[in-house]
């Protein structure tokens, strides 16, 4: 645990600075860094014997969607049709997959022995998440440059939160487990401890940030549904690795494992947060 809170500490302000300081095209290039590791981690989970070939789906779908999209990237709240199409996917993933984890082990033969399904799932989980956390940097970027950044940092925070208050309301007040076949230590009480945090938290974050919403009752829902679907995609990497036996992602992270146990949260939190921002 000591080394966990260290690397914590270290880590936090190291991704606050990079949100709002580098440069785009650096912050481009680092945030596909990020999912290719995430994807390396992905393999273990479609194939042990043959990680490099596993990753080549990936490297060339993923690239594809760089070179073959529109450059502006959002840049205003209008969307082009590929990107809609690219948050619409992510968001119906992320409904389907948190069923076969809620549903789960009834679920696991449904997709446990096939390679093309488990390559098409880590493609919907790292390609949505790479494009609606660009969505949301870029958000107005020609206006003001801090207002994307405070976006993504708006969804990582009420993120954090919800993760760190679902653990000590579970830890204290846990009875009802959420899924007890893949995730013991998860539920309901942890998980309604870390919704109440979160927003009450994120009303002040708005205040703070100088967001705006289409309504109030629009805000709550997006924070409510980010929060569930961010615990649940805790639940779905769960889910995958104990089909695939292993413990940690990787041990990149000293104290947390590897990329994909650092972003399972976020992986389904930005899908979901984006597709419910751009929508009004």
């Amino acid at each position: 645990m000591k080394l966990r809170i260290i690397t914590a500490l270290v880590l936090a302000p190291l991704v606050i600075l990079g949100i709002f300081k580098l440069p785009l095209s650096i912050f481009i290039a680092v945030l596909a860094l990020l999912a290719l590791f995430g994807f390396w981690e992905w393999t273990q989970f479609v194939s042990l014997d043959a990680r490099f070939l596993s990753l080549l789906p990936a490297v060339f779908i993923g690239g594809g969607t760089l070179w073959c999209l529109p450059e502006n990237f959002s840049m205003s709240h209008s969307l082009s049709l590929p990107y809609q199409v690219l948050l619409w996917s992510g968001f119906l993933w992320w409904v389907v997959a948190s069923y076969l984890a809620v549903s789960y082990p009834k679920s696991r033969p449904l997709w446990e022995h096939s390679k093309t399904l488990k390559h098409l799932f880590g493609l919907l989980t790292l390609i949505p998440f790479f494009w609606s956390v660009l969505l949301l940097r870029t958000e107005e970027l020609s206006v003001d440059p801090y207002h994307g950044a405070k976006l993504v940092l708006f969804v990582c925070m009420i993120v954090w939160v919800a993760d760190s208050a679902a653990y000590f309301s579970g830890r204290f007040f846990g009875k009802h487990k959420m899924a007890p076949e893949v995730s013991p230590n998860k539920t309901i009480e942890g998980l309604i401890g870390g919704v109440v945090a979160a927003c009450l938290v994120a009303f002040g974050l708005v205040e703070w940030f100088d967001l705006h919403f289409s309504s109030t009752g629009m805000m709550l829902v997006t924070i409510l549904l980010t929060v569930i679907f961010s615990v649940l995609g805790d639940l779905v990497e769960s889910m995958f690795k104990r089909v695939a036996g292993i413990k940690d992602s990787s041990h990149i992270i000293p104290g947390h494992g590897g990329i994909l146990d650092r972003i399972d949260s976020l992986t389904a939190a930005f899908p979901v947060f984006a597709f419910l921002y751009f929508q009004v």
